[in-house]
């Protein structure tokens, strides 16, 4: 059965919905936190700290965020995966080019696999810069707040993270909707709401992630 969805059309595309609005979820928490930041760095740090504790006394320190983490990683690849497959798959079932041409898709559908490549190259370079610091030089453990400010504080720090988040508000533009048509949400009566709310979603996370590294680029935060 498992086997039988993995390697279907429908399975790939459904794996596909169901990780991608796990990561939108995600996506949805991490904003909120992030956005702790203008509250001062005890409400930030203090947030950070709440991640690593949480689940306790059930569960020991970290262990609750380890679970979340693995659990979007498992999500990602899913996603990646099943999205490559789907690409080879399409593209070896038209391996000619169009007698005549298609209707223009829209810039965000057909950036969606860049879009993925650079989301997923970001979330590598996040990861060493504010959760290792390999890449971060002034890298304080304990003290993410201080962090935050000394990557948007470099101008590549505001670049990678602005392109990024970009990139990301594509993505959710396109594939929020995609996801609601792939699992049966949208029909005719209903396309008008999930584009209006696929829109408002990919607006919202990008002015809320966007909004960070401008204010401390700004001196709003510092």
């Amino acid at each position: 059965m498992t086997r039988t969805l993995w390697d279907s059309t429908v399975g790939k595309k459904t794996i596909m919905a169901v990780t991608g609005l796990i990561m939108l979820g995600y996506l949805v928490a991490h904003m909120v936190g992030n956005l702790k930041i203008f509250f001062g760095p005890g409400e930030f740090d203090g947030y950070a700290h709440w991640l690593r504790t949480m689940g306790e006394p059930i569960l020991h320190y970290e262990w609750a965020l380890w679970i979340v983490r693995v659990g979007l990683v498992a999500a990602v690849v899913l996603h990646g995966v099943s999205a490559y497959q789907l690409s080879r798959r399409d593209i070896r079932a038209r391996p000619a080019k169009y007698v005549h041409k298609r209707r223009r898709a829209s810039y965000a559908t057909r950036t969606m696999r860049w879009g993925g490549i650079i989301l997923a190259l970001f979330i590598v370079w996040h990861i060493l810069d504010l959760t290792t610091g390999t890449v971060h030089k002034s890298f304080e453990a304990g003290h993410p707040y201080q962090n935050v400010i000394d990557t948007f504080s470099t101008w590549y720090g505001n670049v990678i993270y602005i392109v990024a988040v970009l990139a990301m508000g594509l993505h959710v533009q396109h594939g929020f909707w995609s996801a609601a048509q792939t699992l049966g949400v949208g029909n005719a009566t209903r396309d008008r709401v999930l584009k209006t709310l696929a829109n408002t979603l990919a607006a919202v996370l990008t002015l809320g992630f966007i909004s960070v590294p401008v204010a401390v680029m700004t001196g709003v935060v510092s």
